[in-house]
């Protein structure tokens, strides 16, 4: 069961938005709604499935935004929140959903972000957490917390991704035109909003890498085809994406792997060619480093089993 944990003063995009991944029939989760009271949403008004107390029977529970961060945090949905946790339910905050996890001591000597315009307030109020103001998202496996708005969106698909695998969570990706993956952190969203649409000049050359994975690509070679040079190409990258060309064409041949490996019954050695690793080798040893696990054991947790 995956459950909202609702309260009034809570913001209606994060909820509404995730509330919508989720209940896609084709990922199986049970989603419900707990709350003791009819709540205000914003402009709406939103009927509980469950109450409260209910919470704890939860395998996951979300924690949507709240609307006034210096407003005290509801004493019920704290107390209902740490006891999911002890039953040992999956915490996952949206936005200023993290002062709710903070509140109930869960992010105390842990990783966690919130919307980057109180990630000040979030960490002068809870010392004993370490926020970060750079990233999307943070997974520190029973807990996650994500940053503001869209970022809500970002931590949902990498949770189907855990859960499901990479082919699933591009699968919802692409019913919701979203990207599947944003690297980089909300730093680049900080009065400095990303260029997006036809003409900019890293569309055209995510694609063209993207055809090209399976072959060696520089620094060089991208600065060349986008027709500027190393220096500004990287700093274009930092802007866009908050990470460096070379990482991000790492990510992106780990993502290709992924994808190999469940929905092809290609050798590790052909994967690793396909995806630009060279060598069974060394896919092996940057696919386990970034992901956690080796590509064998993550085939067999994400290939479907024929006839089954």
């Amino acid at each position: 069961m995956l459950a909202f944990a609702v309260t009034g003063g809570m913001l209606h995009f994060e909820l509404t938005a995730t509330y919508e991944i989720f209940t896609a029939p084709q990922l199986g989760y049970r989603v419900v709604v707990c709350g003791d009271e009819p709540v205000r949403v914003g402009r709406f008004t939103l009927e509980p499935d469950l109450p409260l107390e209910q919470l704890h029977r939860a395998d996951t529970v979300v924690v949507p935004a709240i609307e006034d961060v210096d407003q005290p945090v509801d004493p019920r949905l704290v107390g209902a929140v740490t006891a999911a946790h002890a039953n040992g339910a999956r915490i996952v905050s949206l936005c200023t959903g993290a002062f709710v996890l903070a509140e109930a001591g869960l992010l105390d000597g842990l990783r966690a972000t919130t919307h980057w315009a109180h990630t000040d307030v979030l960490a002068r109020r809870y010392p004993r957490v370490e926020v970060d103001p750079d990233v999307l998202y943070v997974d520190n496996g029973q807990v996650l917390t994500s940053a503001g708005k869209a970022a809500a969106i970002d931590l949902s698909l990498h949770l189907i991704r855990r859960d499901h695998g990479v082919a699933t969570a591009n699968t919802a990706a692409r019913r919701l035109v979203v990207p599947p993956h944003r690297d980089g952190g909300q730093a680049q969203f900080v009065l400095a909003p990303v260029p997006t649409g036809e003409g900019h000049p890293l569309t055209e050359l995510f694609e063209w890498v993207s055809r090209r994975l399976d072959q060696p690509v520089t620094v060089e070679d991208l600065a060349r085809q986008a027709n500027m040079s190393s220096r500004h190409l990287t700093r274009l990258f930092k802007d866009v994406t908050g990470t460096t060309p070379l990482q991000w064409l790492h990510t992106q041949r780990i993502r290709r792997a992924q994808e190999l490996l469940e929905l092809t019954d290609d050798s590790v050695d052909l994967i690793a060619e396909a995806a630009g690793m060279g060598t069974a080798t060394t896919l092996r040893r940057h696919f386990h480093r970034t992901v956690g696990v080796p590509p064998d054991t993550y085939r067999r947790t994400f290939r479907p089993v024929a006839g089954g």
